[in-house]
This record gives C-alpha cells, sequence and structure tokens, in this order.
C-alpha cells in the first residue's frame, strides 16, 4: 500500500513519534512525503520514504496528483487545525482529494492510529480491489 505523510511544522514531532510507534506496519508499506517531514521521518525511524519538495515548495501538489492519479492507498495529515502557516500544505486541497478519490485520510492521531491498526489486520484490502 501507498502511504502518504504530511505534517504542519507544529505537528512534525508528532508526526515522528507516530511512525517510530508503528514502524513495523509502515515498513511493510510504501511511504510518500513531503520533504522536510520525511527527512525527519527516516531521521528517526530507518524507514525509507519517498520524500517530495518540501510542503511550500510543492511537495503537496505532487502528493495530491498521486491521489488523482489512484496512486495512494491512505494519507495522514497531522495538521494545525488552529494555526496553520500560510505557506504550510493546503490540508483542504488535499481532503478534497482524498474525498473524491475515496482515500482514506487522517487528519489527527486517533484516526492515524485507527487507519493504521486497520492496516495492519486486512481491513484495507479493499483498496487493491476497487483500484
Amino acid at each position: 500500500m501507498n502511504i502518504g505523510l504530511i505534517a504542519h511544522d507544529s505537528k512534525k514531532k508528532l508526526m515522528q513519534n507516530f511512525c517510530i510507534a508503528y514502524r513495523g506496519i509502515l515498513n511493510k508499506n510504501q511511504l510518500f512525503a513531503t520533504g522536510t517531514t520525511g527527512q525527519l521521518i527516516e531521521e528517526v525511524t530507518n524507514l525509507s520514504v519517498h520524500k517530495f519538495l518540501a510542503g511550500r515548495l510543492g511537495g503537496d501538489v505532487q502528493l495530491c496528483s498521486l491521489i488523482e492519479s489512484n496512486q495512494m492507498d491512505l494519507v495522514v495529515f497531522l495538521r494545525d487545525a488552529v494555526n496553520p502557516k500560510s505557506y504550510e500544505p493546503n490540508s483542504e486541497r488535499i481532503s478534497i482529494l482524498c474525498d473524491m478519490y475515496n482515500i482514506p485520510l487522517a487528519t489527527n492521531l486517533a484516526t492515524a492510529e485507527l487507519l493504521i491498526k486497520s492496516l495492519e489486520r486486512g481491513d484495507m484490502e479493499w483498496r487493491e480491489i476497487y483500484q
């Protein structure tokens, strides 16, 4: 499965901790992330992450193109809903595309954990049939 990982600046440490906690599940999948988030994940987990450009340089747009071409199976976007910075990835665009293309999207830690545990149980196999 292809998993997209994005985090606003204030959530990057949380994303690192999430990836440490679920490294065993994540390493069985293809990981894609915006540049800075991907680099930070690799530093603490030793996971292999395909890194796009940094979010402010268009990495979120690159991820959106995979969603639009039905090449993404799950997206974890830990966003700062209260104080997003103007240069951070556009959560609305990603959310709309995930809705349009029926891609599970987690925007907070609780939902991310539910989706990752679901992936581990095999509950996401419907994506392979759906594609």
